[in-house]
């Protein structure tokens, strides 16, 4: 039986949609090529802070060659940190520039891939330290058999705060165009949950993502 006319053109558009903003991509970055790229100096990661306010370096963690392969980041820094409240682990993946083809995973299907399914995913407004407005961040409660955690990740790019992954290839877009830069950096919040209490965990992460970010934003090239 064929498909409904209706669901054919549905599919065909959201394809020319998807293939259009890969076509604008690419000429942008072509375009920022043939200008010449600024790639801003960056600080190595392991520099980041180990202390931030309550919050203590617990594990300084390592990644496989094989992830790093697939990854191809310029950096990366996966950390356990600690408080009085909890532990959350901070994954950094820094990227200085996009032309050559390397960019964020994005955690919405790298979770999928290594067996994490998610029972509950959005976007949440995450208060941040210092008097700054909220930024707003993805996230998602996984499952691995009785395993679960909360993650929590957005993409920086030059002080800029962005949870959509659609809104990230248009500034990737228009950075290239403007400033001749592509770089930015995957942040991601992951905290374990215990006895099944997924909100304590939503708020440990939450208060984790408030006191780290100003370290982030600053850190991070802007």
């Amino acid at each position: 039986m064929s498909e409904p006319a209706e669901k054919k053109s549905m599919f065909g558009s959201k394809a020319l949609r998807i293939a259009s903003v890969v076509l604008v991509i690419q000429g942008a970055l072509f375009y920022s090529a043939s200008r010449g790229e600024i790639v801003p100096k960056a600080a190595p990661l392991s520099a980041f802070p180990t202390v931030v306010g309550s919050w203590k370096l617990l594990q300084e963690g390592t990644i496989d060659q094989e992830t790093l392969d697939v990854l191809k980041a310029d950096d990366v820094l996966t950390r356990t940190y600690s408080s009085s409240i909890g532990g959350a682990n901070l994954f950094v993946a820094y990227f200085s520039s996009q032309r050559t083809g390397q960019s964020p995973h994005s955690p919405k299907n790298c979770l999928p891939g290594s067996g994490w399914q998610p029972s509950e995913s959005g976007k949440v407004d995450a208060p941040v330290d210092g008097g700054g407005a909220p930024i707003r961040i993805n996230k998602y409660i996984v499952a691995k058999g009785e395993d679960q955690s909360v993650v929590l990740y957005w993409y920086q790019s030059h002080g800029r705060v962005i949870a959509d992954e659609f809104a990230a290839k248009f500034y990737l877009v228009a950075d290239s165009i403007r400033t001749h830069r592509s770089d930015t950096a995957l942040v991601r919040v992951v905290v374990p949950v215990f006895k099944g209490d997924s909100q304590k965990a939503v708020d440990t992460g939450m208060e984790f993502v408030k006191a780290m970010y100003p370290a982030v934003r600053d850190y991070l090239p802007r």
